[in-house]
């Protein structure tokens, strides 16, 4: 850890700014701002050979570091925090899961308090709105239908700080919702669904506008039954959440995606569970017991995929390296789209003078070797 670059310019890296890389660029970095010119007595980095990115920014996230967002304390929400910013995800939102409507409202407060302090950038509750049959890793005994008296029971928990709402939508209810949450500028995101491709496609006209882990607990494509991937994949109102951990998704499924959305409608999430950062062993995902092995989270019972063991760097990494996909089309996956949709992007998402100084330092293999938030480095990267 170190302290605060007052006045400090990054130089000699590839700069991946909104317009493209620039090769031997430079960041200029003033308090806790990008500025754009430098001022007097700047210290200069010498970054040549290395990559910097704009800050990561992770809108679905239940935690890591052995603690969880879903139901831990102030104090573990930071613990989970912390390792993920290690890891450079400089902007995270904060995941539930499913449990009891008073439960879920008493967390979203106390959640609310570290959005209000700046710690994380706000809510996303996914469940207990969602299907018995793609219900993944969330208590079936827990789940409900969308009432929109209970979604707008959780909003106003939430204090204004909610940032996404995943539903079913097919469900009773489903649709109300989604226009409530709409009216209320607030997500909703369409996931752990059963819907057809039909209703689906109303959802979406309804207001829907991202895709809970696309792919991940919802039916797969059918030639007859098209679902509601084909219906997310296709409509250029919905960004797609893709976890690209290389067990959630084949890579060719990663390749469709991108091929059909465009990578300005891609959103990189981890979807990490308390292991993210932790390593093997067991863990609870709410009220479900959860056995991490060599990095994949299973539940005890059933063994359904409990989240991920997935931090952003690995993300970006395997997105570059494996699916050899565009330095640039990952920065905007990973960096600007997650910003835009929480209405951030006007602080954070890309590196831009008057933006947060939030950015990451890769090597010229894309393994994360600094990250600075609001000017001071979390990770420092050598010879800084």
């Amino acid at each position: 850890m170190a302290g605060r670059a007052d006045s400090t310019v990054l130089a000699g890296a590839r700069v991946v700014l909104p317009t493209g890389t620039v090769e031997n660029g430079r960041v200029i970095v003033e308090g806790t701002r990008i500025a754009g010119s430098t001022p007097d007595g700047a210290r200069t980095v010498d970054l040549s050979g290395h990559w910097v990115v704009p800050g990561f920014v992770d809108i679905h996230n239940h935690g890591g570091g052995g603690a969880s967002f879903a139901t831990g304390t102030a104090e573990d929400v930071l613990t989970g925090v912390r390792t993920h910013r290690e890891h450079g995800t400089t902007t995270v939102v904060a995941s539930t899961v499913t449990g009891e409507t008073d439960f879920l409202a008493r967390q979203a407060g106390m959640l609310s308090e570290l959005a209000e302090q700046g710690e994380i950038a706000g809510v996303h509750f996914e469940g207990p709105f969602i299907s018995p049959c793609r219900k993944g890793a969330h208590s079936e005994a827990l789940l409900r239908h969308p009432d929109p008296a209970e979604v707008r029971k959780l909003l106003d928990a939430a204090r204004g700080t909610a940032k996404m709402v995943t539903l079913a939508t097919e469900l009773p209810g489903g649709i109300d919702s989604v226009r409530l949450l709409a009216e209320h500028g607030v997500i909703a995101a369409v996931g752990h669904t059963d819907a057809t491709y039909e209703q689906t496609v109303e959802a979406i006209d309804a207001g829907a506008t991202v895709a809970t882990h696309l792919f991940n607990a919802m039916p797969p494509i059918g030639h007859r039954a098209p679902g509601p991937i084909t219906a997310l994949l296709e409509d250029e109102r919905v960004t797609v959440e893709l976890i690209n951990d290389g067990t959630h998704l084949h890579p060719a499924a990663l390749e469709l995606a991108y091929h059909r959305a465009g990578a300005d409608r891609v959103a990189l999430i981890t979807d990490a569970m308390d292991a993210a950062g932790s390593g093997d062993g067991q863990y609870q995902l709410g009220p479900l017991a959860v056995e991490v092995k060599d990095g994949v989270a299973r539940l005890v019972e059933g063994g359904s995929i409990a989240g991920s063991t997935l931090t952003l760097d690995t993300a970006f990494r395997r997105a570059v390296t494996i699916d050899k996909l565009p330095v640039e089309d990952v920065v905007q996956s990973i960096s600007a789209n997650p910003a835009r949709l929480i209405g951030m992007y006007d602080r954070v998402g890309s590196l831009e003078p008057g933006k947060d100084a939030d950015l990451v330092v890769l090597d010229a293999d894309f393994t994360l070797r600094g990250v600075m938030r609001r000017g001071e480095w979390i990770v420092k990267p050598a010879g800084v």
